[in-house]
């Protein structure tokens, strides 16, 4: 098992419910992909650095995980079709 990180950011303009259950999709989808989140860090509204689809604020989330190497390229195909999700990154974390 790898560990990943996915970096998340939603649409400011979303509610918190609406939010939350934005996360939780994704939360889901890794453990569809066989992937086990581990932790989930949300760093609130912040201001982009450039304007996106005509917004300058955005949530950000960053989502701790483990899985295998099928399990990122899968997150990510899914993660890229989500309406509340401005962009997404999703790194391998080095072991140490």
């Amino acid at each position: 098992m790898n560990k990943y990180e996915l970096a998340v950011v939603l649409n400011g303009k979303l509610e918190e419910d609406d939010r939350n259950a934005a996360i939780e999709k994704v939360k889901g989808y890794i453990e569809r992909f066989n992937g086990t989140v581990t932790n989930v860090d949300d760093w609130g509204k912040k201001r982009l650095a450039y304007e996106i689809q005509k917004q300058k604020e955005a949530y950000y989330y960053f989502i701790q995980f483990e899985g295998d190497s099928d399990c990122p390229n899968e997150v990510e195909r899914h993660v890229r079709i989500m309406e509340p999700v401005v962009r997404y990154l999703v790194v391998r974390q080095e072991e140490a």
